[in-house]
C-alpha cells in the first residue's frame, strides 16, 4: 500500500492514477489531521509526501508531518515531493529521517523507479549469503575474497544491485571500488547496456558540460567536431563517476540537475534529453566532511549518497591474502605467457602481515614484480620481500635516478632495507639476496654501524 499526501486533488489524483497502473495498491490524503489518523491504525509500505499543505509554503508542515508520522512508522519509506524553491528544506527533510525526494513537476518513470526502489530495500528481511550461495545467485567474475569483512560489501552489492538506487561507494585507494560498482552493473536489469567510467578528477572545469553532455560542431570555440557525451554513451545503463569528490562546485550543480530532473543538453542543442541512466559515485575522501566545510554541496550528497557501500582496506580482510596473491600469480602467468608458479607458505605468511598501504593495487604490482623477476618456479619470501625494498627504494629516489653511481645506490639500498627490517640483519640479508658475511662486508665497506 502506497500513501499518498498532498492537499491539491489534481496532484492525488495523478499520482493515485499513475502507481495503480504501475500496479499498487494506493490511498489518497489531502492533509496532515487526516495523515495521523491514518497512520495510528494502518501501515503503509511507503508514503509519498508533499512538503506544504496550505497557503504557507515554507514547507514547514511538511517536516513537522514528517516528524509526527515517524513515531508512528519508523521503518516505512519517506519520499518527500517538493518544487526546487525547497530543496534546502527536503535536504532536512532527509536528515529528519525522509529517504528521498521528488521534485515538482516530476517525471513519471523517475517516480515510480524511486518507489520500486525504496519499496524492494525496505520489503521484509534479506539475509546474508556466504561465498558459495553468492556466487550461485549473481555475477562476481573477477572478484576474489570470503572475508566476513568482505562477505559484507557482497552482500549489500546484491541487496541494492536489482534496485534502480544511487548507490555511493567509498573506501581507500586501490581496495576494489571501480570492481563492486561494475559488479553491481552486472547484476542489475541494465547490464546488457554500457557501463561507462568517468574520472571526475580528469576533467577540467570548462570542459565538463562537453564531456559529460556532449556538444555539437560549433557549439563554441575549437568544436570542430560533434562529440557524444558520458551520459549519452551510458544510456540505457549505468554511468561510474570516480572520485567524485574532486568535481568542483560548478559542476556539482549541473551534476545534481541531471540526477534531479533527470535530462540534460547537449551544447549547442535547442532540445533536452532525457537521462535513463543509474548513477554510481566512489570516492577515498570522507564526503560528510567535505559538505560540512562547504566543499561539497549537501544536496549533491543525500542525491547520490541513498545506498553507501564501504569497501574495506586489504589490512581489514587479511584472510583474503592468500587468494588474491595466488589468482593475482595465475593472471600475471597467464598474461606473459610463463609456466605456473607455486607460492611457498613463509611467502604467504610474510605477505599476511604485510599491511599493504596501497590495499589490492600495490598486492597486484608486488606480485607481478616478484613473477616477472623470479627464476624459481615457487614464490618465497624473499622474492616479495626484494621487490617490495626496491620498490620503496625506487619510490624514494625517483627524483634522483640516474645521478647516482652504483656504489651509492647499493649504499642507500642496504641502508633503507635495514631501516625497513630495523636493524635485523638476517631478514636485511634475506631481502637482498645476500649471506651474513657478504652483508657485514658491505655495512663495513659503506662504514654503516649497526647492532647485531
Amino acid at each position: 500500500m502506497v500513501l499518498i499526501v498532498d492537499d491539491d486533488k489534481a496532484v492525488r489524483s495523478s499520482l493515485k492514477l499513475l502507481l495503480k497502473q504501475a500496479g499498487h495498491q494506493v490511498e489518497a490524503l489531502e492533509g496532515p489531521q487526516q495523515t495521523l489518523r491514518w497512520v495510528r491504525h494502518q501501515w503503509p509500505s511507503l508514503i509519498l509526501m508533499d512538503m506544504n499543505f496550505s497557503s504557507d509554503t515554507s514547507g514547514r508542515e511538511g517536516i513537522e508531518l514528517l516528524q509526527k508520522v515517524r513515531v508512528f512508522c519508523p521503518d516505512v519509506p519517506v519520499i518527500l515531493i517538493t518544487g526546487w524553491a525547497t530543496i534546502d528544506l527536503a535536504v532536512e527533510g532527509i536528515k529528519q529521517g525522509a529517504n528521498d525526494f521528488i521534485t515538482k513537476p516530476w517525471d513519471n518513470q523517475a517516480l515510480l523507479e524511486s518507489v520500486h526502489t525504496h519499496m524492494m530495500i525496505h520489503q521484509g528481511d534479506h539475509p546474508d549469503m556466504n561465498r558459495k550461495q553468492l556466487d550461485e545467485q549473481f555475477n562476481l567474475a573477477n572478484i576474489v575474497g570470503e572475508d566476513p569483512v568482505f562477505l559484507e560489501v557482497l552482500n549489500a552489492m546484491g541487496k541494492v544491485a536489482p534496485t534502480e538506487a544511487t548507490v555511493l561507494i567509498h573506501g581507500e585507494s586501490g581496495t576494489g571500488k571501480e570492481l563492486i560498482a561494475e559488479a553491481i552493473h552486472k547484476n542489475s536489469h541494465r547490464c546488457h547496456k554500457p557501463f561507462v567510467k568517468v574520472n571526475m578528477g580528469g576533467i577540467a572545469t570548462n570542459l565538463f558540460e562537453s564531456e559529460m553532455f556532449g556538444h555539437r560542431k560549433g557549439a563554441f570555440t575549437d568544436a570542430w567536431h560533434d562529440r557524444q557525451g558520458r551520459f549519452s554513451l551510458a544510456e540505457g545503463g549505468t554511468i561510474f563517476l570516480d572520485e567524485i569528490a574532486e568535481l568542483d562546485p560548478a559542476g556539482q550543480v549541473k551534476l545534481l540537475r541531471v540526477l534531479q530532473e533527470r535530462q540534460y543538453e547537449v551544447l549547442g542543442e535547442s532540445t533536452t534529453r532525457k537521462a535513463d541512466v543509474r548513477v554510481i559515485c566512489a570516492t577515498n575522501q570522507n564526503l560528510e566532511e567535505l559538505v560540512q566545510t562547504g566543499r561539497f554541496r549537501e544536496d549533491l550528497y543525500y542525491r547520490i549518497n541513498l545506498i553507501n557501500i564501504k569497501v574495506p582496506s586489504l589490512r581489514e580482510r587479511p584472510h583474503d591474502i592468500p587468494a588474491l596473491t595466488r589468482y593475482f600469480v595465475t593472471q600475471v602467468c597467464a598474461e606473459n605467457g610463463l609456466p605456473a608458479k607455486k607460492l611457498s607458505q613463509d611467502a604467504l605468511q610474510w605477505l599476511k602481515k604485510y599491511r599493504f598501504p596501497g590495499n589490492i593495487r600495490e598486492l597486484r604490482n608486488l606480485v607481478q614484480r616478484s613473477v616477472l623477476l623470479s627464476s624459481s618456479n615457487e614464490l618465497s619470501e624473499q622474492d616479495f620481500s626484494t621487490q617490495l625494498v626496491a620498490s620503496h627504494c625506487v619510490a624514494s629516489n625517483k627524483d634522483r635516478m640516474g645521478l647516482q653511481t652504483l656504489e651509492e645506490a647499493e649504499e642507500q639500498l642496504i641502508r633503507e632495507t635495514l631501516d625497513f627490517y630495523r636493524g635485523n640483519l638476517s631478514q636485511v640479508a634475506r631481502s637482498l639476496g645476500l649471506s651474513r658475511g657478504a652483508l657485514y662486508r658491505r655495512l663495513e665497506k659503506f662504514n654503516i654501524r649497526y647492532d647485531d
